[in-house]
């Protein structure tokens, strides 16, 4: 087998899973607004890139996150690590460009995970 044919490693590791978590200004928390396993996971993903939204990796996030129901927002436990990663992203797009606002981010995992927005 030569290497053009060889399965990467990515197509053969686990499942991978997507969560998409918005922040509106004024609401109580972040709302899970997407998540899925799998195609619908690479998805999420693909759409967040076409639109310019931070893809954050975070095996563990991402696991929490997808026992999160959708348009519901993300429990009290998590406020601080969602509040870190969001005032991170704050930071990043602020760099970026000073008119930009905030966006949605989505949090991408592989292997034994569960998701968010």
């Amino acid at each position: 087998m030569n290497d053009a044919s060889k399965p990467s490693d990515e197509a053969t590791s686990s499942v991978q899973n997507a969560v998409a978590l918005a922040y509106q200004a004024g609401s109580s928390a972040p709302t899970v607004v997407a998540k899925g396993k799998g195609l619908v996971a690479q998805a999420i993903i693909a759409r967040a890139k076409e639109h310019g939204i931070y893809v954050h990796q975070s095996q563990e996030l991402v696991a929490l996150l997808m026992q999160v129901e959708l348009d519901k927002n993300i429990p009290p436990a998590l406020y601080r690590a969602v509040a870190e990663l969001l005032a991170w992203l704050y930071h990043i797009e602020k760099q970026r460009d000073e008119t930009t606002p905030v966006t949605p981010y989505i949090t991408t995992a592989k292997d034994n995970l569960k998701i968010i927005p």
